[in-house]
């Protein structure tokens, strides 16, 4: 005759070992990948030497400030647009315009497009598809100032 505790499950020590195991590889695995993501990810730092950046700073916002220019960004029919206006709602025609366009979250899909001045703005044929879009524009206006401005543009 056996007893009724013998027959069913059991929980030993080994049984909790594996589960105990099994539960911290599952929660270290999805750690590791999470982790690896977004290092591998990251667009990296804005400047070299965010001391040496900071020194400079006022006065380099005083001046680019001091422009009064407005910039928005919008795509329409594979064409990206960047429009720069003075106080007065003018176009802006700059001395030199440099431009990154990529993703907000990665490196990978980074561009620099090819800007023209067509008479109100800036334009540039461009492959992007829907999400949040940086550009990261420096330009320099006709007396040498520079300025510098990440323009946000968000695709449907």
């Amino acid at each position: 005759m056996t007893k009724d505790t013998d027959k069913g499950f059991r929980i030993t020590g080994p049984k909790v070992l594996i589960i105990a195991v099994s539960a911290f590889g599952i929660i270290l695995t999805a750690n590791l990948t999470l982790a690896f993501n977004a290092v591998s990810t990251f667009p990296g730092l804005e400047v070299d030497n965010s001391f040496v950046a900071s020194q400079n700073f006022n006065e380099e916002l005083a001046e680019q400030l001091a422009l009064g220019w407005d910039v928005k960004a919008s795509h329409e029919d594979g064409e990206l647009k960047l429009a720069i206006t003075d106080r007065q709602g003018q176009p802006v025609q700059v001395a030199h315009l440099d431009a990154i366009l990529g993703a907000a979250t990665h490196v990978r899909d980074d561009q620099a497009p090819d800007f023209r001045f067509k008479g109100d703005a800036y334009r540039a044929r461009v492959d992007i598809g829907p999400g949040n879009w940086n550009i990261r524009m420096h330009a320099v206006a006709a007396d040498g100032t520079e300025f510098r401005q990440r323009v946000v543009l968000h695709l449907r």
